[in-house]
């Protein structure tokens, strides 16, 4: 099987899509699953910038580091170069179908709807509720991560 490729889009890229990129970046380690893994944000704002202070913290008490880790923005060539592209939201996931090219080879789901019963959940935007939030943010990017890597080693088998 080939390596398959998987991108995490929010909006900013600095909060919630970087802790889906870290979450699933540790489950597909810890499988062995030799996966290619990104994280995109829909609009430009934070182009090249680290992610939020707390999405760094919240990470770092995962014992993950995402400090190296930079914004972009999702891109037309990204269609083709991944396998799987995961709106954390639904008003991304317009806005990732609204610019998705004609011949995209890749499947563009909520990161929630691998979820059993929180399909078609969104994951909420912990920017302006706290830092609190932030750990609510982890626990479904993780539990879309532990469900992202049953799928994947399934179609290994």
């Amino acid at each position: 099987m080939s390596q398959k490729a998987v991108l995490f889009v929010c909006l900013g890229n600095i909060c919630r899509s970087p802790l889906a990129e870290a979450a699933f970046r540790a489950a597909a380690d810890e499988h062995g699953l030799d996966v290619h893994i990104d994280s995109a944000g829909t609009a430009a704002y934070h182009v090249d910038a680290p992610p939020d202070p707390r999405s760094v913290e919240t990470a770092r008490g995962q014992g993950i580091d995402i400090t190296h880790y930079r914004g972009r923005q999702i891109v037309a060539e990204d269609f083709a170069r991944f396998d799987y592209i995961f709106a954390m939201d639904h008003q991304n996931l317009r806005n990732i179908r609204a610019i998705e090219p004609a011949d995209s080879k890749a499947q563009v789901l909520l990161l929630m709807d691998l979820v059993k019963g929180r399909e078609g959940a969104a994951i909420a935007d912990p920017y302006y509720d706290g830092e609190d939030q932030f750990d609510v943010t982890w626990a479904d990017v993780n539990a879309a991560a532990q469900a992202l890597v049953a799928v994947l080693v399934a179609e290994q088998e």
